[in-house]
């Protein structure tokens, strides 16, 4: 079954990368597991009141606008929205599969080693640092 992104899911992808932006159009196509996308750019009080609530531990997000003017990461969450780590899988599979198959270098949050954030997918700061 192939699915596609919501209007919703769509506008959260609103001044992010169009490099991340392609991932998530191409994931969404080969995906076996629906998605939605749950948040791209992020403001800065967001991100402080995350951080505050213990959601992040960073001001140095991805989700930030970066001098480029585009945030460099996505949540995405199953749907129907469930936090079982099973369903993740699948996403970040086929969210490595669309940044491969456009040579893009993807990160996912679920292979950190501290503060695994399922949801999360950034491009590296190695590679998009301001760009």
């Amino acid at each position: 079954m192939s699915y596609k992104l919501s209007n919703r899911s769509k506008s959260k992808l609103e001044g992010v990368h169009p490099d991340l932006v392609s991932i998530v159009e191409r994931a969404i196509t080969i995906t076996s597991q629906d998605f939605s996308v749950l948040e791209g750019l992020r403001s800065f009080e967001r991100q402080e009141a995350l951080v505050a609530r213990g959601s992040s531990t960073t001001m140095n997000s991805r989700h930030i606008m970066a001098p480029n003017g585009y945030g460099h990461a996505v949540d995405i969450a199953p749907y129907p929205l469930s936090w079982d780590w099973d369903k993740f899988y699948p996403l970040a599979d086929a969210m490595k599969l669309a940044a491969k198959q456009l040579g893009t270098t993807l990160e996912w949050g679920g292979d950190w080693t501290s503060f695994k954030d399922g949801p999360h997918f950034q491009l590296p700061w190695s590679t998009y640092n301001g760009k």
